[in-house]
């Protein structure tokens, strides 16, 4: 598996960002879309958004966020969203753009967490 890296929409792209990828249910605010350097935006993959609007981004609801986040990208339709971003951290560099101001509780950390271990146990059975 490729390299998955978190990025601000409000920090310039770079070459070394790999396919970028916004993983917001919502257009960050403040930017126009004609500015903000991407490869797709898979708004399926992010949190509901009761789940987001529960969570509010405070840090004592992180564990539970994370349960209830990683068990929407099991159904439908984020697993086909998931099924993406892993083919894509196949290729090559990958890089999960959010909005949040918090950089330590988010729905990029939280995905990025998700799809590393979501990887794992494919390479396990190819390298036997």
């Amino acid at each position: 598996m490729g390299v998955i890296q978190l990025k601000r929409a409000y920090e310039p792209a770079a070459r070394t960002d790999g396919r970028r990828v916004l993983v917001e249910r919502l257009w960050p605010r403040g930017i126009r879309k004609a500015e903000l350097v991407l490869d797709d935006w898979l708004k399926d993959v992010a949190p509901s958004t009761e789940l987001r609007k529960w969570f509010g981004h405070d840090p004592a609801r992180w564990t539970e966020f994370r349960k209830r986040y990683f068990d929407e990208l099991k159904a439908s339709p984020a697993v086909d969203a998931v099924r993406v971003l892993v083919a894509l951290a196949a290729k090559g560099t990958l890089t999960l753009v959010f909005s949040s101001h918090d950089l330590e509780h988010n729905n990029a950390v939280a995905l990025k967490a998700y799809l590393e271990r979501k990887a794992r146990p494919s390479e396990a059975r190819t390298s036997k």
